[in-house]
């Protein structure tokens, strides 16, 4: 038996485990926040993109939890994307933004382009 104050166990591979696997991406992302009265765009980039959110750099201060609007076109495609997304993770300026609602046909685009994509997990 142990001296030391007991633990609780996790299996580290299934704690970081994710519904969807991210894919590496390279595109520029506007994002669109309310701030008090107003709302401020930022330029972002994606670095990462899932059936289920994107993952894009940001040169500025955003709390998790936050809602916002993010605009973009996938790479070798002219149609213009905008999507409510909610902010689920933050490590330095890469931020990690769960989409709020695609519908069918948007899910599909995507489940179509990630599989022409490099893993990025």
């Amino acid at each position: 038996m142990s001296s030391q104050p007991g633990k609780a166990t996790t299996n580290a591979p299934d704690r970081r485990r994710r519904r969807h696997p991210r894919y590496r991406c390279d595109f520029p992302v506007t994002m669109t926040l309310l701030t008090g009265k107003n709302y401020q765009k930022l330029n972002a980039h994606c670095k990462d993109i899932s059936e289920a959110g994107l993952g894009a750099i940001v040169a500025a201060e955003l709390t998790s939890g936050e809602v916002v609007s993010l605009n973009f076109s996938l790479p070798d495609s002219n149609q213009s994307w905008d999507v409510r997304a909610v902010l689920r993770h933050r490590r330095g300026y890469h931020y990690g933004f769960e989409f709020l609602s695609l519908d069918q046909e948007r899910t599909d685009i995507l489940k179509t382009f990630v599989r022409s994509r490099e893993r990025a997990d």
